[in-house]
């Protein structure tokens, strides 16, 4: 799985091998790099949310589109690329652990309730919220060590913005 990954990010991200030159682009400073991981960590987390009724609505879609842009200031082209990115990665991976693991490890605390509300926000888009989707919310949020407290007053803070 971890090769899966590495050769993905060597594919899409034009890491250069062996002091190598890229592509078209320079390579990415690290920084670059881990940050557009933890991108497509937190993207294919709202990807498994979206998929957990195994329906994954037009207003689901349309939401996790606008969510991704205004959340890591993208424009549409690039915020969709990291949709299909993260949509590439979701469906190599065996479980959910890659990706809470490195949302865990480098979100505050704030930074995962904002998470948590973005995912609240993304299973509410089409007007209901399956068992299954609540259930998908609930694994994710013990995997990324955020309370039921923090969990509820991000749903909360959710439907007010569905108001």
């Amino acid at each position: 799985m971890r090769d899966a990954f590495r050769k993905f990010f060597d594919e899409h991200m034009n890491v250069p091998h062996n002091g190598g030159s890229t592509r078209s682009k320079p390579a990415p400073r690290p920084a670059e790099d881990a940050d557009r991981r933890i991108q497509i960590a937190a993207c294919a987390l709202l990807l498994e949310l979206a998929y957990a009724d195994d329906d994954f609505s037009e207003m689901e879609r349309l939401h996790l589109q606008g969510v991704v842009r205004r959340h890591f200031d993208m424009d549409e082209a690039t915020a969709k690329d990291l949709i299909a990115m993260a949509a590439e990665t979701q469906a190599e991976a065996i479980d959910l652990f890659q990706f809470t693991s490195l949302i865990r490890e480098n979100y505050d605390l704030g930074q995962k309730t904002l998470l948590a509300e973005i995912m609240w926000g993304l299973i509410m888009a089409d007007g209901r919220i399956s068992a299954r989707e609540a259930y998908m919310l609930r694994k994710i949020a013990n995997l990324l060590d955020l309370k039921p407290g923090y969990l509820s007053a991000a749903r909360k803070l959710a439907e007010e913005d569905d108001d």
